[in-house]
Formats: C-alpha cells, structure tokens, sequence
C-alpha cells in the first residue's frame, strides 16, 4: 500500500445523488474545522481490492497537532508509523527494519490531509460536492483537480460537527474505508510526538 494511499481516506461507492455545493455537508465540515488545534482518535481500516473484496483489516490511533502535523500509528496485525513533522512524512516499518523519508508537500499533494493540517481553500485543490444524508452523516465528496494525484475522488462523513468517516478510491481501484472512534479535540499533545529521529539499526530510504 502506498504512502499516500496509507496517508488519508477510503471511498464509498454509495449510489448518492449528486446536488451543489454549499450544503449541509460543507457546514458539518467547516464546523469540524473551525477552531481546530489538535485532534486524537482510534482508527479501523479496512482495505478492498479492485475485484471489492476485502484484502485486509487494520487498526491503530491518528494524533493531529495543526499546523502541519500528525502521526498514524497502525498497531495492528502489525506495528508502523507515519509521523508527518511539517517538513518531512516518515514512514516507520519496524518489522521491516527501515524508515521512508518523503518531502511532506509531494507526500500529501492531492489528499485531504492538506486541508486537515491547516485552513486552506479546498476548492483549489477539489471539487467538492454534497452527496447529502445516510445513516445519520452528511457526506461530502472530493474530486482532485490534479490529474497526476494518487486518487479518483474521496468521500468524507461527519456528524454533530465531528468527522466519522473517510473513503477513497484510487487510481488503481483501491478502495480504503476508515472508521474514526473517540475523537477529542483541541487537546494537549507535546510537540515531541511529532518528531522523528532515525535510529542507527534502521535503514533510511529518501524519496
């Protein structure tokens, strides 16, 4: 699975109708935003293929600390972090022994992390349109206005100004759905959680 594709969010495959923007999907979305200085939550993840059957099932904990950073720890079935530090996304794979290091503007160019880690204008980097209610969340889908970004669209749920869920689809038709659990916001994070050291024992491969 690749790095951004880890990174960021899953894609629903729903048969929404399509209305405009500026709904209560948006609104959900900008109050989930606003205000917003930290953030911390569980994760489940679940990863279909292009034939839509399950490939894998992994869980772990998303840290946010605007601006500019955050860290996704996978704990299991195995253990790995991303931590994105403002300047640099690594990715740890401790069974593996080795450390991706990527610039952090090509690592999430494209993907919804760019407009979790800072206030920026989402239509410049999407086109965003309402999908409207189910189950009680107001989705919203993003359309990449990058032709070369790593995804066909991704999809965002919130509910009570609080975001639920995030789906994607990428270019290969890779669908990767996360589900959000317990999510506090503004909270005390040290900023040491967000900066990466590589160890000796590990192997560095700079992208």
């Amino acid at each position: 699975m690749s790095l951004k594709t880890r990174v960021v969010a899953l894609a629903l495959g729903l048969a929404f109708a399509h209305s405009a923007v500026a709904g209560p999907g948006l609104d959900q979305m900008s109050g989930f935003l606003k205000g917003l200085h930290s953030l911390a939550a569980t994760f489940d993840q679940t990863v279909l293929n292009t034939e839509n059957n399950h490939s894998g099932r992994f869980e772990g904990q998303f840290l946010l600390k605007r601006p500019q950073r955050f860290r996704w720890n996978y704990t299991a079935p195995y253990e790995q972090d991303i931590i994105a530090d403002g300047r640099w996304v690594w990715v740890v794979d401790k069974d593996l022994e080795q450390v991706s290091q990527q610039s952090q503007e090509d690592a999430l160019r494209g993907t919804p992390a760019i407009v979790l880690l800072a206030d920026t204008d989402i239509n410049k980097s999407f086109e965003v349109v309402e999908l409207g209610k189910h189950q009680g969340e107001y989705w919203l889908e993003l359309i990449p206005r990058d032709p070369e970004g790593p995804f066909e669209r991704i999809q965002l749920a919130f509910a009570d100004n609080m975001l639920k869920r995030m789906e994607t689809r990428d270019k290969f038709g890779q669908i990767s759905r996360f589900v959000f659990h317990g999510l506090q916001r503004n909270i005390d994070l040290p900023d040491d959680l967000f900066v990466y050291t590589p160890t000796p024992e590990l192997d560095v491969f700079a992208h």
